[in-house]
C-alpha cells in the first residue's frame, strides 16, 4: 500500500504530539531515572523520524519548483518563486 501525502502529514502530526506528550512527562520530573531514559530513547527515535520526514518533505519541495533545466531552486522564506528567477 502507498502512502498518500495525507498519510504522511497524519503521521508527522502524530509523531510530534507523541514527542510533546514525552517532553510533558520528562518535565514533570516524576520519572525514574530508568523511567526518563526509556522515554529519551523513545523521543530521540520519534525526533528522527520527524526529521526523515521533514528531509523528504523539502526534497520534494524542490523537485515542484524546479526549473525547466532540472535545477533545483532553494527555498528563501518571503520570496515568491516569480522573485526568484
Amino acid at each position: 500500500m502507498t502512502k498518500t501525502a495525507d498519510d504522511v502529514t497524519d503521521n508527522f502530526e502524530q509523531q510530534l504530539e507523541a514527542l510533546e506528550q514525552i517532553v510533558t512527562r520528562m518535565e514533570q520530573g516524576e520519572l525514574s531515572l530508568e523511567d526518563s531514559i526509556k522515554e529519551f530513547e523513545q523521543g530521540m527515535n520519534i525526533a528522527n523520524q520527524c526529521q526523515k520526514t521533514l528531509e523528504a518533505a523539502e526534497l520534494r519541495v524542490k523537485v515542484l519548483i524546479s526549473d525547466d533545466e532540472d535545477k533545483l531552486v532553494d527555498f528563501e522564506p518571503g520570496v515568491s518563486t516569480d522573485d526568484a528567477g
